[in-house]
């Protein structure tokens, strides 16, 4: 496994500088991507362009997103320390390991088995476990657990599913990209048991979040 040296830790003090320039302002997001070797959760291939602000292929054709869309969806979360965190679509672990760099307990769901097997692997590797990490359907999110300070969505939904409003605490957020071909990042405000508030940030293109196969 390639190692995380004094290279690799300069080329991500450049990304960080390159996404304030691009408009991120949470200091703790942008320590936290500081903080994660994205390098280590690429194929080996790409080990020299980890730290561009591009999105690469990883395993079960899914991608590993832009540095600036994750630094983007965490922002619009408003991390507060010790909070709850759902993470609908582990992939890689990369925002995983962002989401857990900034002190919460962050429970995670991914459908891709290759991908739960090596993002499990991997984060234990580096340090960065979360709270609870499962292989499962994240259009269920993960009741039993519930409710969630906030929750993140790493994949294009067709539509906002019920399932995860239910399961958001009330003055919760939810940050989704909805749509089919590409996405508007969709806030959710949880304001009490059946009210909601939604506003859109810009369009985004997401592999699409997958089905249950048990229906």
């Amino acid at each position: 496994m390639s190692v995380d040296d004094f290279k690799h830790r300069g080329r991500r003090k450049m990304l960080v500088d390159l996404l304030r320039s691009k408009g991120i302002e949470d200091e703790n997001v942008l320590e936290a991507i500081n903080l994660v070797p994205r390098h280590l959760f690429l194929d080996s291939a790409f080990t020299e362009f980890a730290y561009r602000d591009e999105a690469f292929p990883i395993a079960a054709g899914q991608t590993i997103s832009h540095p600036f869309t994750v630094a983007f969806q965490t922002q619009l979360l408003d991390i507060q320390p010790k909070e709850k965190v759902l993470e609908i679509g582990t992939g890689s672990g990369y925002q995983t390991a962002v989401l857990v760099a900034l002190g919460v307990e962050v429970f995670t769901i991914e459908r891709q088995k290759d991908l739960f097997d090596f993002s499990k692997i991997m984060l234990k590797k580096i340090n960065f476990e979360p709270r609870y990490q499962t292989y499962g359907d994240g259009y269920k999110g993960l009741p039993s657990f519930a409710p969630f300070d906030k929750i993140i969505v790493t994949a294009g939904a067709p539509e906002i599913p019920e399932e995860l409003k239910k399961q958001l605490n009330i003055g919760g957020i939810m940050v989704i990209p909805v749509g089919e071909q590409s996405q508007r990042m969709i806030v959710i405000m949880r304001l009490s048991e059946d009210q909601f508030e939604h506003y859109e940030f810009g369009d985004f293109k997401f592999v699409p979040m997958l089905e249950s196969r048990d229906k």
